[in-house]
């Protein structure tokens, strides 16, 4: 009989995964076999222990103390109810044991109203961002532009002369931090031959399989991948993109993303906790979505965003460039790639922008990872979680969340 698994059975804490020393062999997560890490639902203790499994590099904090997050906390947050887009009625409550909630962190006004954590996630655990990780990539592209030290109209080649003869040679960089390049890759993760199985393996994600005589580093795989159709037509959300723009990133700054993304965000906004992202075979982080980080240490920084990049006393980021991000694309490509729960929305330098009353855009990973920004709200949603379903669109946790996110947001606003 097949388990039908809920938030309940499936928390890894009371199935015991991991428990012991050692623990017996039937719980124990692994990076492959029959209680594999990759594996709903030895997800929900995994995707919080991502440097027991996999190469990682970290991303230090630095010495200097944490920058406060003031508490306010407020019980009046879980009875907040809404109708998800499918036209049941349910509660802020009920909305996070159906997205298999990790852990979410809620700022209003810069200070803490809701904190909680559920499985195997604590506050000082680096929970895996999967796909939020890209919307760093591309804040630090953003900002290298503004800085003069990239050039959006340039071609990707004038960069990295090693992808000529890709799809990504005469493709501009801003094609490239919006996802409106022409490539072969489908980012299908239930089709066996989709291009981002081989991203994963030649990414660090996983070993390769018996006979595997592809790509084993990013760099190798993006080099494979050929043109399909015309850039600046349409958005299609594809991974390569993020590591192409990574990889031009850190050619041209010459530093490795992950000390990047300490001296340039993470030491400046205060993080409690280091992060970490996996890297490749050839010690390259693996951009596309390989960051762990602590749940604070997120909503740190979407109220850096939401305060035009400024926090901790400093200006991190150009006001300038957050202002890009949040003002968004042109929908009509966006439209094109057929996101029905994300009507109106578009892509801008690898944020996704609702252009909604609220202002709302936000870094979205699969499974449920978010950084939600609301900035005429005055509001910040960070969320982990290990929903079964690994999708950035169209689906369950789209038509639960963002009507969630979009009634407590007008619930704090009354005050």
């Amino acid at each position: 009989m097949t388990t039908k698994w809920n938030a309940k059975n499936s928390d890894p804490v009371a199935r015991g995964l991991m428990i012991g020393f050692p623990p017996p062999s039937e719980l124990r997560v692994g990076s492959e076999g029959e209680i594999s890490g990759s594996s709903f639902p030895q997800t929900r203790w995994a995707f919080s222990h991502q440097r027991e499994l996999k190469a990682t590099v970290n991303v230090r904090r630095g010495s200097a103390a944490a920058s406060a997050l003031p508490r306010a906390l407020r019980d009046d947050i879980d009875g907040v109810a809404f109708t998800t887009m499918e036209g049941e009625q349910t509660t802020w409550a009920q909305s996070l044991e159906a997205m298999f909630t990790d852990g979410i962190v809620i700022l209003h006004r810069g200070a803490i109203v809701y904190e909680t954590y559920r499985g195997a996630l604590a506050p000082e655990l680096p929970h895996i961002a999967f796909s939020m990780t890209k919307s760093f990539v591309g804040l630090l592209a953003a900002t290298l532009a503004h800085e003069g030290k990239i050039d959006p109209a340039a071609p990707v080649a004038h960069y990295i002369p090693e992808l000529e003869g890709s799809a990504f040679a005469d493709a501009s960089v801003r094609q490239v931090m919006d996802m409106t390049v022409g490539v072969k890759y489908s980012e299908n993760y239930t089709d066996a031959e989709a291009e981002v199985r081989t991203y994963g393996i030649a990414a660090g994600y996983g070993k390769p399989p018996q006979g595997y005589d592809g790509p084993r580093s990013i760099v190798d795989f993006l080099c494979t991948l050929k043109k399909q159709g015309e850039h600046g037509q349409a958005f299609a959300y594809k991974t390569c993109n993020t590591e192409v723009l990574a990889w031009i990133v850190q050619r041209v700054t010459g530093t490795p993303m992950a000390q990047l993304i300490s001296e340039r965000i993470w030491q400046k906004i205060g993080a409690e906790e280091d992060g970490n992202i996996i890297v490749d075979p050839a010690g390259m982080a693996a951009c596309g979505g390989g960051m762990s980080i602590a749940l604070r240490d997120l909503s740190r920084f979407g109220e850096m965003m939401r305060k035009g990049g400024r926090f901790n006393g400093q200006q991190i980021v150009p006001e300038a460039v957050v202002a890009d991000i949040a003002k968004g694309a042109e929908p009509a490509y966006f439209a094109k790639a057929g996101y029905q729960t994300m009507p109106g929305w578009s892509y801008r330098a690898q944020w996704w922008v609702s252009h909604n009353d609220l202002g709302a855009y936000t870094a979205r990973g699969i499974h449920g990872q978010v950084c939600w920004i609301a900035p005429k709200a005055e509001l910040v949603v960070a969320r982990f979680a290990s929903h079964p379903v690994a999708a950035n669109g169209n689906s369950v946790l789209d038509k639960v969340s963002l009507p969630a996110y979009a009634a407590v947001a007008a619930h704090l606003m009354r005050g």
